[in-house]
């Protein structure tokens, strides 16, 4: 059809209605299609048009077309776009008109609603003036009567003035009238009260209790404006930068964009994915879907809820100095704990086990001088490698404890690569000189093979001979480690969030986790929350090195920390956060990375170790075991011990450690398993004795990890195969062949070498190739029976199946014995 300028108008295809989407023609040359929607007004192109910048469209530009999108395809894709243009701006408009003859209902109401207000005020203004025209025509006649009766009345007859006397009946009825008529006005002017009472629905043009937000008005007002400038009615677009991870659900790109999810599922469609608001897309898909919408994208990444523990840079005005802290290092038996025990003036190493520390123990000592120094304690046995590193990394100056009566020993030259590896400065403590067999010039002179050069050997390592049992050295001691702590001129910021390190970690009854943190920065105050490795939680108490409540904890002091949700693992990092939602996420997030990790670690990634990892496991013979020790650090060291028993055979399979008592959980995960319960340092309780009883499951337990790892090394040696060894008893050669009815062939035999016994195995060589292995059916001297044949003398042998023998054959005697073997 035609309009009024002579131009042609046509709906596109697509079931797009006239009005939202034209095509013009004019002189016989096709114009731009023009699509309006309720965003905004796009201007396509024609297809096979130029853009007026000179560039090709969509649908001719390869490299705007998605890979595999041919000509055609991109063309109808291009029309389904208008078309849902199309549609939309239909649908625009017809919300638009909707809400236009909403808007005009409101105002008709609301103007009806004003007349009748008007109506009432103008009553009320009518009764009001009514009212005080009565009320002045009551005073005037009030002054009129008593000036009247203040004037002298004329002498008359009694007949006369009678009637003058009955004013009083006349004025009654007016009386009345007015009565009635205040009665009526404070009636009326009650009703008109609550009837004109103003309220914010009626203020704001609400319709019953509905009222009009802030943001409708504004809305409301803005199109106004636009109406009467002439132009058109567009909302106003808010640009958004939407944070988007790896992976995310539609609806919730929807929220971040602030967007409809249809318009969020319609744009995916579009591209060809049919999928719904529950469906998880990915980032690059939901990238295309933003930068569609107008929105600027922020990738971020599961790990950046990490951010927000920050790198504080301590300025220097800042920094106060901190005690230093010392770690008593060296081998087993030196003496490390009696030593910091002379020096408490405590008596530690009466509560381990056989005298040996199994625990990283922290303490704080006040030397005479004034200075304070904090000790961490490490074991010196083998297995608690892990611990005694932990112990360098957190340490400031590292004390090597070598016995005078036993030189350098191998945990002494670990103990020296784990200082030498945290680049921290050694004191050597050379310990029990009081003993009569002491040579601490032997210590001196072992330390140089390892790259360890003392002061009286013209280096620069400090060594004091000291005695834990009668405190010779001991202050000389102290003295050398405080001169250590001043060169080092150790700082720290008091004024920040705190940081700190878990030194141990343990389950106690009645307090539940515990957690022994020595504070590296900043103060840990009660009430803070923390996160620390995949656990967090609230400081509900902190316990200091003596058993006293303190309320914070600055640099370098060792506090128990009351408030854990579960056990960190001994040297996992404290972290202090602002909120507990930030602390719940980032041990969410690192439990999470833990356990992809270790699935990672066990997984078969090609089919070549997927066969070879089930052949292993077909051939290797596995003792399950249950740990419970009572701190972590000790179920660590422990389990690191169990992984280094076996070989290619048997070994060790920890199928759960844990802290605290054995629990009746534990007894049916071993009764599953068919595995024995160890407890270091624990024990089971009543319901979980009881049950281990019934159903049969053995519980050891143990206080010397030396014990521990002999018996779960004797109990996997009990699992290999015994070991199968030949011994060549005797050899015997084949004279001549015999044919004996009933028995067969029988070979005269002389035994050349050794004896020849019935119940052994033979194999027969022929060129000194084997031939045949078997046992013997007869053995025969003369016409009896014998168990064995001496060498030098003749025999008949006849073998059990087999008749291929020869003359000149020699026959091979053994025995077979199994060895028992055992896990060096």
């Amino acid at each position: 059809m035609s309009d009024n300028d002579g131009k042609k108008t046509l709906g596109l295809r697509g079931g797009a209605r006239p009005g939202n989407v034209k095509q013009s023609f004019s002189h016989g040359r096709t114009k731009n299609v023009v699509v309006e929607t309720k965003r905004k007004r796009v201007v396509v192109p024609k297809p096979g048009a130029s853009k007026p910048g000179g560039g090709a469209t969509p649908s001719g530009d390869p490299s705007r077309r998605p890979a595999g999108i041919s000509d055609a395809e991109m063309a109808r894709r291009m029309k389904a776009l208008q078309a849902a243009k199309a549609r939309e701006a239909e649908e625009a408009a017809a919300r638009e008109a909707a809400e236009k003859a909403r808007e005009e209902e409101r105002a008709r109401r609301r103007a009806e609603q004003e007349a009748k207000e008007r109506e009432q005020r103008e009553a009320e203004e009518r009764a009001k003036a009514k009212a005080e025209e009565e009320e002045r025509k009551r005073k005037e006649a009030e002054e009129a009567a008593k000036r009247a009766a203040a004037a002298p009345a004329p002498e008359e007859p009694k007949a006369a003035r009678a009637p003058a006397s009955k004013p009083a009946p006349a004025a009654t009825p007016r009386k009345q009238d007015r009565e009635r008529e205040q009665r009526g006005r404070g009636k009326g002017r009650d009703d008109n009260r609550r009837s004109g009472k103003l309220t914010l629905g009626q203020a704001t043009g609400g319709e019953g209790n509905r009222q009009r937000s802030m943001a409708s008005m504004k809305r409301k007002q803005e199109r106004a404006r636009q109406k009467a400038m002439g132009g058109p009615v567009e909302r106003e677009k808010v640009i958004r930068d939407v944070q988007l991870p790896e992976a995310i659900m539609v609806s919730e790109l929807a929220n971040r964009m602030a967007e409809r999810v249809a318009d969020v599922v319609k744009s995916l469609m579009q591209i060809g994915m049919m999928v719904t608001q529950n469906q998880t897309i990915d980032a690059d898909t939901a990238e295309l879907i933003i930068e569609e919408f107008g929105h600027k994208v922020t990738r971020v990444s599961d790990s950046d809820v990490e951010d927000v523990i920050k790198e504080v840079e301590d300025k220097d005005e800042d920094l106060q100095p901190r005690p230093p802290v010392i770690t008593i290092m060296g081998h087993v038996d030196h003496g490390k704990t009696s030593l910091l025990d002379a020096i408490r003036d405590a008596r530690v190493v009466a509560g381990e086990a056989g005298g040996i520390t199994q625990h990283i123990g922290a303490y704080q000592v006040k030397t005479d001088g004034g200075t304070t120094l904090t000790f961490l304690d490490t074991p010196g046995h083998a297995a608690f490698t892990s611990m005694r590193s932990r112990g360098a990394q957190v340490t400031d100056i590292v004390v090597l404890v070598v016995a005078a009566d036993d030189a350098v020993m191998p945990q002494t030259i670990e103990a020296i690569n784990h200082a030498k590896a945290a680049g921290v400065p050694m004191i050597v403590a050379i310990n029990k000189v009081d003993k009569p067999d002491a040579n601490p010039d032997k210590v001196r002179t072992d330390l140089l093979q390892h790259e360890v050069i003392v002061e009286k050997m013209s280096g620069e390592v400090q060594d004091v001979e000291v005695s834990a049992i009668t405190g010779q050295g001991l202050d000389e001691l102290l003295e050398a480690i405080a001169l250590q702590a001043e060169i080092l001129e150790l700082k720290a910021n008091p004024d920040r969030a705190a940081q700190g390190a878990v030194i141990e970690a343990q389950l106690d009854v009645g307090r539940g986790p515990v957690a022994t943190v020595l504070v590296q920065n900043g103060t840990l105050r009660q009430g803070d929350i923390f996160v620390v490795g995949e656990q967090y939680g609230k400081v509900r108490a902190l316990i200091n090195d003596k058993g006293d409540r303190v309320k914070e904890a600055g640099p370098s002091v060792p506090v128990e920390v009351l408030g854990l949700n579960g056990t960190p693992e001994a040297g996992d990092v404290l972290n202090v956060t602002e909120t507990e939602a930030q602390a719940r996420e980032i041990a969410a997030y690192r439990e999470q990375a833990a356990k992809d990790k270790r699935a990672a670690a066990g997984a078969a990634t090609t089919l070549e170790q997927l066969m070879q990892k089930a052949k292993e496991d077909e051939n290797v013979t596995e003792l399950p075991i249950l740990m419970k020790a009572d701190v972590q650090g000790s179920a660590e060291a422990i389990v690191q011990a169990m992984e280094k028993i076996g070989n290619d055979e048997v070994r060790v399979r920890v199928l759960h450690s844990g802290v605290g008592a054995i629990t009746e959980t534990d007894v049916g995960l071993a009764e599953a398993s068919g595995a024995p319960i160890f407890g270091f340092n624990v024990r089971a309780n009543a319901s979980a004795r009881n049950t281990a009883n019934q159903k049969g499951v053995e519980i050891r337990y143990y206080s010397v990890i030396y014990d521990l790892v002999d018996d779960v090394k004797a109990a996997a040696s009990g699992l290999l195969s015994a070991e199968i060894r030949e011994k060549f008893i005797g050899y015997a050669e084949i004279r001549e062949v015999f044919k004996v009815t009933g028995v067969g062939k029988v070979a005269g035999c002389l035994v050349t070498e050794g004896v020849a016994r019935r119940s052994a195995g033979v194999r027969l060589l022929r060129d000194n190739v084997v031939i045949h292995e078997g046992t013997l059916k007869t053995l025969k001297r003369f016409k009896d029976e014998v168990a064995e044949v001496q060498s030098g003398q003749e025999c008949g042998m006849a073998f059990e199946n087999y008749d291929d023998i020869r003359a000149g054959d020699v026959i091979e005697i053994f025995e077979r014995e199994e060895v028992t073997r055992t896990l060096d």
